[in-house]
């Protein structure tokens, strides 16, 4: 009777999840990372894409943890850091049920995240793999056009950017973009100082992934 009362809940808000329209909400995880970092990253994303692609998504940004149940009345979940990730098993049961009902996960690496972020995504998938997205994915040819994939915003170590997916049944349900740091570059142009030409290509990518979850 009990996990029948929580399929029940999960129905009912996948409800609310599929009429809740454009909606983007911060993933909140445990482990000790900063899955805070980079607070006028995603409101300024937000901003830029209502105003550029004709999105209506609420400039208000909320915060949901990764085993509630809350997740699923928000189609766009963005998940960042540096550091730790863990997710109990709970909570990568709950992720995948999200995922495979229509969800869609953006992970953006913010340095740091990849090795702790591989070995959680093995409990949410263990029989799938992140694959890289060649150049000529969608993706990168949206609102604006990236001819060579996932472009690069800050240097750190000097690596190509990759933009590492998930497919079920050949929908892309989760994006993790690695060695780019899209992120940073959404945030106050006074909190990095970039280029004004490479915060709009932060920005424009951003608006990508956003167009195509939308629309796709």
């Amino acid at each position: 009777m009990q996990k029948l009362t929580s399929l029940c809940s999960v129905i009912l808000l996948f409800g609310s999840f599929l009429t809740s329209g454009q909606e983007i909400a911060v993933l909140k995880y445990n482990g000790g990372g900063d899955w805070y970092s980079n607070p006028t990253a995603l409101p300024n994303l937000i901003e830029f894409c209502n105003r550029n692609i004709n999105t209506r998504i609420n400039t208000k940004t909320e915060t949901v943890e990764v085993g509630s149940i809350s997740i699923f009345q928000y189609p766009f979940i963005h998940m960042t850091g540096h550091g730790n990730v863990v997710f109990s098993n709970e909570e990568a049961n709950n992720l995948r049920t999200y995922l495979l009902s229509g969800g869609f996960l953006h992970i953006d690496d913010n340095y740091g995240m990849a090795p702790y972020l591989k070995k959680e995504i093995i409990k949410v998938f263990p029989d799938k793999e992140l694959v890289e997205l060649g150049a000529d994915h969608p993706i990168f040819s949206q609102a604006y056009t990236f001819p060579e994939g996932l472009p690069k915003i800050h240097e750190h170590d000097g690596k190509r950017p990759q933009a590492m997916g998930i497919f079920h049944d050949n929908r892309l349900l989760l994006l993790f973009t690695v060695e780019s740091d899209l992120g940073d570059g959404w945030e106050d142009p006074l909190v990095h100082n970039d280029p004004e030409e490479v915060r709009l290509k932060a920005l424009q990518m951003g608006a990508n992934i956003v167009s195509y979850v939308f629309n796709n």
